[in-house]
């Protein structure tokens, strides 16, 4: 169920994370705030076309992470087209990085995948038979209505290499508040029980350098706004921004080293 005025909950990400979450590879989607919404998220790809780098760097991590849990023959898209709505994943929760990280009853790869300060729990993957083009937007927003009907008939379920079914809260269970384990401080704890292959490390660190190169766009981009809702504020204006898509939020495994994530010795070390 969306929360807050969500009709048809979108949102709008980069290239290759924005199909490897609607092919069911991606099964963590990191953002540096928590998720607005549960239930079905529209997934739209960016205009911005992925260099081939950065394509390389998210499918070898996935590769390393998979093969944590034994899994060697990832098939990954043959495409990654861009401006298309892609399809929809179900949100069924969120959690800072380092509940992910203690939350043993996920398959280790599961919890490798959290390495921004909250991550937006994803399962059951649908992608559309023919993507639609349209313009994302910032942050999630709702689908135009006419969009919505059109795309919800062209969906087909997608099975992913390993699909994880996040085990929800307990209501009678006073240590079960939300999905997760019990909170650890980082300091006291690994980063995880695995020991990381040289390279696993490489991957992450790979991965983690491809999400970061849309840092400083971002920080100028989300300045521009501020700056700009504030001197709208001050003239009694108020605009709604088309997203720029150049400029998009990277989602993915690290946005940027926030105090949050330098403090974190589980999520962010490598």
């Amino acid at each position: 169920r969306s929360q807050g005025n969500y009709r048809n909950p979108c949102l709008t990400m980069h290239q290759p994370w924005a199909s490897l979450l609607v092919y069911g590879i991606k099964r963590i989607e990191g953002r540096s705030w928590p998720s607005p919404i549960r239930g079905r998220l529209w997934i739209h790809a960016a205009s911005k076309f992925p260099e081939d780098s950065t394509i390389k760097a998210m499918e070898d991590f996935y590769r390393e992470i998979y093969a944590v849990n034994g899994i060697t023959d990832l098939k990954f898209p043959e495409h990654y087209p861009v401006s298309r709505l892609l399809g929809c994943v179900e949100v069924v929760g969120c959690l800072r990085c380092e509940e992910l990280a203690n939350w043993e009853a996920l398959p280790e790869g599961v919890r490798l995948e959290g390495q921004t300060n909250f991550c937006w729990l994803c399962e059951q993957p649908q992608k559309l038979l023919v993507p639609f083009e349209m313009r994302g937007y910032q942050g999630v927003y709702n689908l135009e209505k006419k969009i919505y009907e059109a795309a919800v008939r062209g969906l087909i379920p997608v099975e992913g290499p390993l699909p994880v079914k996040f085990p929800l809260p307990n209501p009678r269970d006073p240590f079960s508040l939300k999905p997760g384990s019990i909170y650890m401080p980082s300091s006291e704890t690994e980063v995880s029980m695995v020991e990381k292959s040289s390279s696993l490390s490489a991957a992450i660190a790979g991965a983690r350098a491809a999400a970061t190169q849309f840092t400083k766009k971002d920080h100028l981009h989300i300045d521009s706004i501020a700056s700009s809702n504030s001197k709208s504020m001050e003239t009694g204006q108020s605009k709604s921004k088309f997203f720029e898509e150049d400029n998009l939020a990277s989602s993915n495994l690290m946005e940027g080293p926030s105090k949050e994530t330098k403090k974190s010795h589980i999520c962010g070390k490598q």
